[in-house]
């Protein structure tokens, strides 16, 4: 477990790198004053631009990693203590769990949308795999949902996919468009 928990925030760092790199990428004839005015630094008195927000979630995604590799380097967390092997039974149980459940996710977007997928996701994850009481499960599941469809649909006008579930969504549109 201590090689995988290692490995693990390895390729997260990478990976926010990455997606930092790209996130500042965009259509314009002037490379440099568009990359940084994607990631929010204003140069030539635009706000922030596309990548805004994929730059910085990735940036707070490679400091989260650069932590847990310090953790791991001062063997402050049991995985980064532990000499069993990098998965046992128990560990591909909870994979096979969480797993499954985000392939059964992924395929309910088709039918009930984002939304509807998303709350039917936590429930399973809270209720099911976390054990937790129905009102904290019930309100987080609700909670979520709700926020996503203010913010993306909303506010920023991404509309997600609604599935079968979209002439519930008609007459929110009428309400807040």
């Amino acid at each position: 477990m201590r090689l995988a928990e290692l490995v693990t925030a390895i390729a997260i760092a990478l990976l926010s790198i990455y997606l930092m790199w790209k996130s500042g990428e965009g259509p314009s004839w002037d490379p440099t004053a568009e990359r940084f005015a994607n990631i929010g630094i204003n140069i030539d008195g635009r706000g922030p631009g596309s990548g805004f927000w994929p730059f910085w979630l990735s940036a707070a995604m490679l400091l989260s990693s650069l932590a847990v590799v310090v953790n791991w380097a001062r063997r402050r967390t049991k995985p980064s203590r532990s000499d069993k092997p990098y998965l046992d039974y128990e560990g591909k149980i909870i994979l096979a769990q969480i797993g499954g459940g985000l392939f059964v996710f992924l395929g309910l977007i088709h039918f009930l949308g984002y939304y509807g997928a998303i709350f039917l996701f936590l429930v399973y994850s809270i209720y099911f795999l976390g054990r937790h009481n129905w009102r904290l499960t019930l309100a987080v599941s609700i909670a979520v949902p709700v926020f996503c469809f203010f913010f993306f649909d909303i506010a920023m006008r991404i509309v997600l996919p609604k599935g079968y579930l979209e002439p519930l969504f008609l007459p929110l549109y009428d309400i807040f468009l």
